[in-house]
């Protein structure tokens, strides 16, 4: 099994969604993050857009999931597919093994647990 984490623009993650539940994808989990790279950073308005200043922080989307590793190409050009412009700033995706998971409620393990609902 693999983990696969997309660190993407915000305004992707529902197109992204739609893209993995058609790719067949059975779960993935979304949260809210920031962070820093090497990228322009945003301007930010502030008091009724009369102030504006440079922000030290991006506002991106971590969407991960933990597939079969015969599914990680799908999945992985799925994301490119739908998130990349071409540009720089568009996010990174990061591949790393699961060695174990355990569903709490069936108790399964491995990829049984992965393939729970």
């Amino acid at each position: 099994m693999k983990r696969v984490e997309a660190i993407v623009s915000n305004e992707k993650v529902l197109e992204l969604n739609e893209a993995l539940k058609k790719a067949g994808v059975g779960g993935c989990t979304i949260f809210e993050s920031r962070g820093r790279g090497k990228g322009a950073k945003p301007v930010v308005e502030s008091s009724r857009g009369t102030a504006r200043y440079v922000s030290e922080f991006s506002v991106r989307a971590n969407v991960l999931t933990v597939v079969e590793d015969s599914e990680v190409e799908k999945v992985v050009n799925t994301i490119l597919a739908t998130v990349s412009t071409g540009s720089a700033g568009d996010g990174k995706i990061f591949i790393s093994p699961v060695t174990d998971a355990v569903d709490i409620g069936s108790k399964k393990h491995g990829e049984a647990a992965v393939r729970s609902a």
